[in-house]
């Protein structure tokens, strides 16, 4: 059941916030969606878009500039938050990248964490239920996100091909197993087990593929971003896409950090590269 908790109008169509009991989750959670102007009946592809670390729902929709480029594409947007809320986990809020607002799109399997932090599931239920409640064409589905939302995109990409058809991501951090955010993120999650942590690595997941996205991958990277060396790992994921044959468009942009004006400086180029790559579905 969807709560509607706020509409407007943009861009000849409409921006909604929802609210919803998710199942995987065991509370209510939050989306955001905007869908674009359409021929009554019509069913429209979409994309979800992950955010980063400290994001909520309404992030990418504020600050990205998106709606405009999605309009004109007929591209349906739907952005998830980023944790559970209310979990009511000691030390929960206690950092900024582990915990609430940082759930890495993982299904957790330590205490206290697994009892809520199930967003690996999530993304799969809210697919599903967008499925049901709003005119997505379930076969034209893509997937992008930025930096620990980068992960989580390539990472459901790369296990799950069939669902979602294009896949993209902003400064993503491409090699969790070998950066701090990562590690942390991991071992609190997951456990001591890195044999587990695979499973959740993009870079690790494409050493076992053979081309998966026959279409390409697109990747935008700023060479100011002062993550680049210790978390995000690009060059790894890039190495692993050769060796499998995985075409990649791997960007670098000298200049650009890791903030909101660079997803803004190239938002509509990645909008379009899905819509390309949807409509050929």
């Amino acid at each position: 059941m969807l709560e509607l908790l706020s509409e407007h109008a943009c861009f000849g169509g409409v921006q909604r916030f929802y609210r919803h009991d998710a199942r995987a989750i065991g509370l209510p959670m939050r989306f955001s969606v905007f869908i674009p102007a359409a021929p009554a009946g019509a069913r429209l592809p979409a994309l979800f878009y992950l955010a980063g670390l400290t994001c909520t729902e309404e992030t990418f929709m504020v600050k990205a500039g998106a709606q405009r480029g999605a309009a004109s594409a007929g591209l349906i947007l739907i952005a998830p938050d980023t944790s559970p809320r209310g979990a009511a986990i000691a030390g929960e809020a206690d950092a900024w990248d582990f915990g609430v607002g940082a759930g890495f799109y993982v299904d957790a399997t330590e205490a206290p964490w697994n009892a809520h932090y199930q967003m690996a599931s999530y993304i799969h239920e809210l697919r599903e239920l967008v499925l049901r409640e709003l005119p997505v064409d379930g076969d034209r589905i893509g997937i992008f996100g930025h930096s620990m939302g980068g992960h989580g995109a390539l990472t459901l990409a790369l296990r799950n091909p069939e669902l979602f058809r294009s896949v993209s991501a902003f400064a993503p951090i491409a090699a969790p197993t070998l950066c701090p955010w990562g590690k942390k993120a991991f071992t609190g999650y997951l456990g001591a087990d890195q044999s587990r942590w695979q499973q959740y690595d993009a870079s690790a997941l494409m050493a076992k593929l053979r081309a998966p996205f026959p279409d390409g991958i697109l990747i935008d990277q700023g060479l100011g971003d002062k993550f680049l060396a210790e978390q995000l790992y690009p060059e790894v994921f890039e190495a692993a896409c050769r060796a499998a044959g995985q075409p990649l468009e791997l960007r670098r942009h000298a200049g650009y950090d890791h903030g909101y004006y660079f997803i803004a400086s190239f938002i509509d180029e990645h909008l379009r590269f899905h819509s390309r790559n949807l409509r050929g579905v």
